[in-house]
């Protein structure tokens, strides 16, 4: 694993949150391999096809349902890489426009070193419900305690 390689993935990561911010849904789509797999809680259930991920999309935003958020970001990347596989672990923050909380999402992707960069084979991504007081702030708190 080089720094070079764990660098690539980290702004090609960054650069999808980028591209859903700004409504670029071909951009977004460029970190996608064409076989993706893709969980997150609020979804109806796993998307195991692109077009499958595609339909959703397509029928959330008719209906007016895209979320509109002020910052969409991955903190606390942990990166790993074997040759031409990768997972990437980390928290997406994600603000809605106008203010709001924040919500935390704990997200594994899985990626694959194509021809033309690094693709994401599979996103998984799970929405955290935060308890209150101290248990939150444990919650939130990156492995291996404080620093």
């Amino acid at each position: 694993m080089s720094e070079q390689e764990t660098a690539e993935i980290a702004a090609a990561i960054g650069d999808m949150y980028d591209a859903f911010l700004a409504g670029d849904r071909v951009r977004f789509d460029r970190h996608l391999h064409a076989d993706v797999t893709t969980w997150e809680t609020h979804l109806p259930g796993p998307l195991r096809t692109r077009d499958q991920l595609d339909a959703y999309r397509s029928q959330r935003d008719a209906a007016g349902a895209r979320p509109v958020l002020d910052r969409l970001a991955p903190e606390d990347l942990r990166i790993d890489v074997w040759g031409d596989a990768a997972v990437a672990r980390y928290v997406l923050v994600a603000v809605p426009a106008g203010g709001g909380p924040a919500e935390h999402s704990r997200v594994t992707d899985v990626l694959r070193r194509t021809g033309d960069g690094w693709r994401i084979v599979h996103h998984h991504s799970e929405l955290v419900r935060h308890p209150a007081g101290p248990a939150r702030e444990a919650a939130l708190e990156p492995a291996g305690g404080p620093a």
